[in-house]
């Protein structure tokens, strides 16, 4: 479904000319028309079922005062006219102002059976991969926003992003323990997507690790070397070091790779990218959300540090112009510089060299959740799947671990890079709303990494 036209250039106009005139040296107007469909199910029931049409608009200013963000749900000329003088005459404090914020949503659609027969699908597969498996929870999610961005410089875009994913998480169950596993793809374009990849395939082999993962013992704990996987083990990197990456951090050296541009920041065998334009990303758009091209930017370069993500206020505040990184998750937020889809390339090692190099260490198949300082780089994770490696050999699955470490020295500690480069999907939540992501890498060993777990006697 392709939305509609929030607003009209002649409204566009008017509104920036009153800005301009009232001393302004910059303005921007964001409007949306985003629809959404999300279905969520649950011991083969259906849970949830909501389909939405959400539309705003969200107008930025740049004054002598400083910057300052308004945003509405009426869209009405006089209505958005009537913001923009209402607030142009507080010429003191900086702010941002919201009027009008609801959501409208509309009946679901006529239609959703083959849907609702994907979902079904899916949990009579993951049960059918394993014996134990107690639940299988699938949501699926298809958003299509269409967006117009124009500014004072005489900026005009429009973009469609049509995006759909799906998450199943196989929960297993024995004696009272419980384990799950979880994937979750997802691409820019449209479900057809599903019948282009081999999901039961994936599902089953989802349900057979949360049965397995119900042999997990506790992890010991201390130094040792560590293994994260390739696909969404990309997460760790994105958390580490790729939000340091972005000038919302970098600004007023507040980044632990503030200033370092040019200096060596990561092992020469880490070159790290973010792909705004990649074809099909979840993360990816044609345009970002201050309307400028989106574009491969190469973040560090055999481990040197090239470029930092930039959008527009926080660029110019770091010398940067702006690289096709600035997003926002609607127009309730302002835009910042965010990741897109965010990737260490492929090197030459493979999986199998790089495990039988270990002797004693951990094997992170997927991360689960933690908190990252982009300051000072000191992160912790808790991993949803992870191994023992001993004797050059996958072995026992573990618990309760978590990963410490600062990303910087993590980057400079990688030994290994693999040939088995993938990618996965998810969502990333900070300063400008909740984003649709993808993270990628080949399998990666750092030679050293603080695990949480029971401390070796």
């Amino acid at each position: 479904m392709k939305g509609e036209i929030v607003l009209q250039k002649s409204v566009i106009d008017k509104i920036l000319d009153v800005i301009l005139k009232s001393g302004a040296v910059y303005a921007e107007i964001y409007s949306e028309d985003t629809w959404k469909d999300q279905i969520s199910m649950a011991q083969g029931q259906v849970t949830k079922m909501r389909s939405g049409v959400d539309a705003g608009v969200g107008i930025r200013i740049c004054d002598a005062n400083g910057w300052r963000y308004l945003c509405s749900s009426d869209s009405r000329e006089e209505a958005l006219l009537g913001l923009v003088k209402e607030n142009l005459l507080s010429a003191g404090e900086i702010r941002t102002s919201v009027r009008g914020i609801k959501r409208r949503f509309t009946p679901q659609r006529a239609s959703i059976q083959k849907e609702l027969k994907l979902l079904e699908a899916c949990d009579r597969a993951g049960r059918a991969g394993a014996s134990r498996i107690r639940d299988m929870r699938v949501k699926y999610l298809d958003t299509d926003q269409y967006v117009q961005i124009a500014n004072s410089e005489g900026l005009y875009q429009e973009d469609e992003r049509r995006k759909v994913r799906l998450y199943v998480e196989a929960i297993a169950e024995r004696d009272g323990e419980v384990a799950s596993s979880h994937i979750g793809p997802g691409r820019r374009g449209g479900p057809e997507f599903f019948q282009e990849i081999d999901l039961m395939g994936q599902v089953k082999k989802t349900a057979a690790a949360a049965e397995h993962l119900l042999g997990a013992v506790p992890c010991p704990g201390g130094f040792m070397p560590v293994i994260i996987a390739s696909g969404f083990g990309g997460l760790f990197f994105h958390e580490a070091c790729g939000h340091s990456l972005e000038a919302s951090s970098v600004r007023d050296g507040g980044s632990e790779f503030s200033g370092r541009v040019g200096e060596q920041v990561a092992s020469d065998k880490v070159t790290l990218i973010d792909d705004g334009a990649l074809p099909g990303g979840y993360g990816s758009s044609d345009v970002d959300d201050e309307g400028i091209p989106t574009r491969k930017n190469v973040l560090i370069q055999h481990g040197i540090l090239k470029t930092y993500l930039s959008d527009r206020a926080d660029g110019e505040k770091i010398g940067l112009p702006q690289n096709g990184s600035s997003r926002r998750e609607s127009y309730r937020y302002a835009p910042i510089s965010r990741m897109s889809n965010t990737y260490i390339e492929p090197g030459e090692t493979s999986p199998g060299e790089m495990i039988s190099s270990i002797q004693k260490g951990l094997y992170v198949k997927s991360l689960h959740a933690g908190s990252v300082n982009s300051m000072t780089g000191e992160f912790n994770f808790h991993t949803k799947e992870a191994y023992l490696i001993e004797h050059g050999e996958i072995t026992t699955p573990v618990k309760s671990v978590t990963l410490a470490g600062v990303g910087g020295e993590v980057l400079q500690k990688i030994e290994m890079v693999g040939s088995d480069f993938k990618m996965g999907q998810g969502f990333c939540f900070a300063g400008s709303g909740t984003l649709s992501i993808s993270v990628g890498q080949p399998s990666i060993k750092v030679s050293d990494m603080l695990i949480g777990g029971e401390q070796i006697g």
